[in-house]
């Protein structure tokens, strides 16, 4: 089984004089000289180098007291989440999962070997507690494929204490600059490994959006990059991940319809409707986990004297009431064929765009038009809403409008690096929107809830007062956001108006 930590660590160009004394630095009562440890660690990543040009490293390391599997994922600078796996031949299948999506079909190859000789002091507190780990690592990289040669290099290496305060760290750096020890320029070891023994190459010429189709493609590009960036933390079930990964695929999807005079429908359409399914397999266990929090917090608003019947029992068998697990059904997901071809179909949209001739036209004029439109659907939606009854008709006009929110919302996202403050502030009001919109949608779902399970606690033989009771409570929003509903429009309109 893989382990997980994370690493916060901070890299230095060696001294000339070695390590300084670093007993000085505040809060360290002794450094402990923990002996030499010599490392061997190979590293894999396509030929391509798609681990390295996303900050993954993926290596075999033996020596140490951590030898076996290593893959780091970016957080922060100088933070990284490590997964670790134990000693293998071959890469083991928990790790190759969470590089799918970058991997795809292509195969991992050992592109780099480095060797070190690792000079280890541990930081010891007053209570003799380790701090931080500080090493002086002596390096000689080897190119195993795609360049040539080798260097060598040292460089000092501290990394804090699992559980440790990251502003000790500047402590330690302040005085290691007081000694004039400078960061180093490479973030990794192998960062710089590469650096040093790649092929000279021209670097591809890249620039700022200029066209209307620069300004969407960077937006679908940033929205397909989220998509495979959240891919591992959705398998490992990090919080918020699956939902994140859903408002990308929505984002991207409602760009390709917003913009369709920028890309042509006929090749996005069909992309569309695959990031539909995957939001839709991504949400089958978000939507019935957020209803559970909503209704679960107006359960316990209940007094106890008005609680009837087994509820809470009802609403957890209820929650829980799935074919399997949701983890092992979306990582069912993940490893499909179908969705691995929606990754590639992304890069393929990406590198070769389907632009049309609105494509070359300034942002500001074509960007501004998408926008306005996407806007008008919202405003004929809600508008129609309050010309409605309160009853199913208006709580289906208002999810129509919510839906049509959102699309304005990520067009004016879009629209935002050309057009400014205006994009900026519909941005926000849309977002506003949107959360009002959803309070009321989320209402129509619960009632819906509280309807079916009423229905098979009165079947039991139990009490549905309760039900009846969170019911009411659930009309009682949905009328209060109606009620909002026109004045906060009309705060909306006048703002649009800057477009």
């Amino acid at each position: 089984m893989a382990d997980t930590k994370r690493e916060i660590e901070r890299k230095y160009e060696s001294h000339e004089s070695g390590l300084p004394d670093l007993t000085g630095v505040a809060g360290v009562e002794a450094v402990v000289d923990k002996g030499v440890a010599h490392l061997d660690a190979t590293y894999y990543d396509t030929v391509d180098e798609r681990l390295i040009t996303s900050s993954i490293t993926l290596r075999r390391r033996t020596g140490g007291s951590d030898a076996g599997w290593h893959l780091k994922f970016p957080v922060a600078p100088g933070v990284r989440d490590e997964i670790q796996a134990p000693m293998s031949d071959t890469l083991p299948d928990e790790l190759s999962a969470l590089v799918r999506s970058r991997v795809r079909e292509s195969e991992v190859l050992p592109v780099v070997r480095l060797r070190s000789d690792r000079d280890v002091r541990h930081l010891l507190d007053a209570q003799g507690r380790i701090l931080a780990e500080v090493s002086v690592d002596a390096v000689h990289a080897e190119r195993l494929s795609g360049g040539a040669g080798d260097a060598q290099w040292t460089e000092i290496e501290v990394e804090l204490a699992d559980g440790g305060d990251p502003a000790f760290l500047d402590k330690v750096e302040k005085r290691l600059r007081k000694a004039g020890v400078r960061p180093s320029a490479s973030s990794s070891k192998l960062a710089r490994a590469l650096a040093e023994t790649a092929p000279k190459k021209k670097r591809p010429v890249t620039g700022d959006p200029v066209t209307a189709g620069d300004h969407v493609l960077a937006y679908v590009r940033a929205q397909r990059d989220a998509i495979v960036e959240l891919d591992p933390a959705v398998r490992r079930d990090v919080e918020d991940s699956v939902h994140s990964m859903r408002v990308a695929t929505r984002r991207l999807r409602s760009t390709l319809k917003s913009y369709d005079t920028v890309l042509d429908r006929a090749v996005t359409d069909p992309i569309g409707d695959e990031l539909k399914w995957l939001a839709g397999e991504l949400g089958v266990d978000r939507d019935r986990e957020v209803l559970t929090e909503r209704l679960t917090a107006a359960l316990d608003e209940v007094p106890p004297a008005l609680v009837s019947g087994s509820v809470a029992q009802r609403l957890a068998m209820w929650a829980g009431d799935r074919p399997g697990g949701a983890s092992a059904r979306l990582i069912g997901v993940l490893d499909s064929r179908r969705y691995l071809a929606l990754l590639d179909t992304m890069d393929a949209l990406i590198a070769d765009p389907p632009l049309l001739k609105a494509a070359a036209k300034k942002p500001e004029t074509v960007l501004t038009k998408a926008v306005k439109k996407s806007f008008g659907k919202v405003t004929g939606l809600v508008e129609q809403a309050l010309e409605l009854d309160p009853g199913s008709d208006r709580d289906i006009a208002i999810h129509e409008a919510r839906k049509k929110t959102k699309r304005t919302r990520y067009a004016a996202e879009t629209a935002h690096p050309a057009l400014g403050k205006p994009a900026k502030d519909l941005v926000k009001s849309m977002k506003s929107l949107q959360t009002l919109l959803g309070e009321h949608q989320d209402s129509v779902m619960a009632r819906q809830t509280l309807r079916e399970l009423s229905a098979v606690a009165h079947a039991s033989g139990e009490s549905a007062f309760t039900y009846g009771l969170l019911y009411g409570r659930e009309e009682q929003r949905a009328a209060a956001v109606e009620t909002e509903l026109p004045g906060f429009w009309d705060g909306i309109k006048d703002g649009a108006q800057a477009l």
